[in-house]
């Protein structure tokens, strides 16, 4: 049996997803050097893909690995085989250039089992409720769904997307994925044009009760008003949940985790990115002993030491040092899949 037949027959055993989508998932998302497995004899008894997903950060962008499908055969759980199946990941991203990890637990309590591997919480989301109005919307604004991919349409997103600070970017393979699994689970892509130019795109899904609007972009109110028209034109439905980075003045929901690769390079970034703040930092890393050392940020260089420095140092491990530089910069992910 193929590696990649046994990978699927694996995934099948331990998530409940519908037929079309695990067939869509490994003609589209799999490929052999993103996975990595760990075998008993001839059988594959824990496996995960890497997904290469950019990032915006520090006012760069860089390169991350989103953990997608990790799971272990039940005959062989609590045994630490997820924990090395994770350590060799980690040393792969390592070698291939990752800055950070990202991932979206598939249950709540593993967001403490992957803080262990550290990963922090920082990627969370705010949500916002809308009942529409009555009124008609501008005659000039036409709005269509889209069910093939078309790559202006991407453009667009992609456009809007990378203005956020800290956000997961989508590659153009990636929105054609996106697209893909819209039809499989019964999504829709909204697009708001005005003389022929894209001003507006919106992604929905169909929740149990309401629309749920997993990504909305628009140039203004009108454009805005006009996709949430069309929407309830085409859906029947009144309420919708929209999904919104994190808002100070909302409530915020946890969403996915990260988790930093490569220490050195982050913190570089970060200390240039934000030359202000300074710090001596002893660091440990139980998975990746090569980030283990002593930092010093200061007016937007960063020092790296494995002696230490005279003067006051903070201690972290890697997941407090992931959530100091990630969570006041609000990170967001969207159109996961998840």
């Amino acid at each position: 049996m193929m590696l990649k037949e046994q990978v699927k027959a694996l995934w099948k055993i331990c998530f409940d997803d519908s037929e079309e989508f695990v067939e869509m998932y490994f003609r589209l998302r799999y490929k052999t050097e993103v996975n990595v497995a760990i075998q008993s004899g001839d059988e594959v008894i824990s496996a995960l893909q890497l997904l290469p997903y950019p990032m915006t950060f520090g006012g760069e962008t860089v390169q991350t690995s989103y953990i997608s499908g990790a799971c272990t055969h039940p005959d062989f759980r609590s045994k630490g085989v997820m924990r090395e199946l994770l350590s060799q990941s980690f040393a792969r991203m390592l070698r291939n250039g990752v800055y950070f990890s990202t991932l979206i637990p598939a249950e709540p309590w593993l967001f403490d089992y992957y803080a262990r591997m550290g990963y922090a919480s920082v990627f969370k989301y705010s949500t916002k409720e809308i009942v529409l109005p009555e009124f008609i919307p501008a005659k000039e604004i036409a709005v269509s769904v889209v069910s093939e991919f078309q790559e202006e349409i991407y453009s667009y997103l992609n456009k809007k997307l990378s203005e956020r600070a800290c956000c997961i970017q989508h590659t153009l393979e990636d929105f054609q994925v996106i697209m893909t699994d819209l039809a499989i689970s019964g999504g829709y892509l909204f697009v708001a044009r005005q003389e022929n130019e894209i001003k507006g795109v919106t992604i929905i899904y169909k929740g149990d009760k309401h629309i749920i609007i997993n990504e909305l972009c628009a140039e203004d109110k009108d454009v805005e008003y006009s996709l949430l028209y069309a929407i309830r034109q085409h859906t029947g439905y009144k309420c919708m949940v929209q999904l919104l980075p994190p808002e100070d003045q909302q409530p915020q929901h946890p969403l996915g985790m990260a988790r930093i690769i490569n220490a050195k390079e982050v913190l570089q970034i970060y200390a240039a990115a934000f030359p202000e703040d300074e710090m001596q930092l002893e660091l440990s890393d139980k998975q990746l002993s090569v980030n283990n050392g002593y930092y010093y940020l200061c007016k937007g260089k960063c020092m790296y030491s494995t002696e230490r420095l005279p003067g006051t140092h903070i201690q972290m491990n890697i997941s407090e040092l992931t959530d100091r530089i990630l969570q006041p910069l609000k990170p967001y992910m969207s159109l996961m899949m998840n």
